[in-house]
């Protein structure tokens, strides 16, 4: 019987998972702290879970992982080391997601054995964490493309391609995949963000990026279709 425990489940995603399935172990940052190694060994302690979907870290706003590294190192790397050493003593399944942006995105369509090559800070420090989970052969790396639903955003970008997923949707699709292992890429079509913004937001704006976001992040999701089907 699987006892999945979820981290930084006070955090948007975690509370869509808690909507679709609330007989998960939700954990918060009181709860479970990453940076601490006994409050993660308590909670293991305390609720033997056979998996964990590590949630807890630092995303937004983007640029805090250049104004602070500081804090983009600790909760976003030292965190999940913490939480792959502890569970590898125990032999419990670690589920981590990643981000789309570890790919360089210059040639798109990427598929989960291309080089990698982090292009911002918050893409260096995701990267950090999977080092430290594809150590531990009892895991899985998930590297996502997802977003809010409504967009929250007033204009898109017309010229950059990614595979753009609502968090509702992503959700589903993680909770068919968790007792796989290696990495996988889940997202949506590949399509330019403003094409996948529009359909929900009539008044969106077009932009186009002159170099400060990549115009090929999209990536391949065949091994993910072969698994689920889509």
């Amino acid at each position: 019987m699987l006892r999945i425990l979820i981290t930084g489940s006070d955090g948007r995603f975690g509370k869509i998972l808690k909507k679709i399935n609330n007989k998960f172990i939700f954990t918060n940052k009181k709860q479970l702290d990453i940076l601490s190694p006994i409050s993660i060994s308590k909670n293991f302690k305390k609720f033997k879970p056979t998996h964990v979907l590590h949630l807890a870290g630092l995303s937004r706003p983007m640029d805090i992982h250049n104004k602070d590294i500081i804090k983009s190192i600790d909760l976003n790397i030292v965190g999940t080391c913490n939480l792959v050493k502890e569970a590898s003593k125990r032999n419990i399944k670690i589920v981590y997601l990643s981000t789309s942006y570890v790919y360089p995105g210059t040639k798109g369509n990427y598929n989960e054995e291309d080089a990698l090559k982090p292009w911002n800070n918050y893409s260096w420090s995701k990267l950090g964490g999977e080092c430290a989970v594809q150590m531990y052969k009892n895991s899985l790396v998930i590297r996502l493309c997802m977003t809010e639903k409504p967009f929250i955003h007033k204009k898109a970008y017309a010229n950059v391609k990614s595979n753009f997923i609502y968090q509702e949707d992503a959700a589903k699709i993680i909770l068919r995949v968790l007792n796989k292992k290696g990495i996988i890429n889940i997202g949506g079509p590949s399509q330019t963000i403003y094409k996948f913004a529009k359909k929900n937001n009539k008044k969106l704006r077009k932009i186009f990026s002159k170099g400060e976001f990549p115009k090929r992040t999209d990536m391949s999701l065949k091994k993910l279709k072969k698994i689920i089907r889509l």
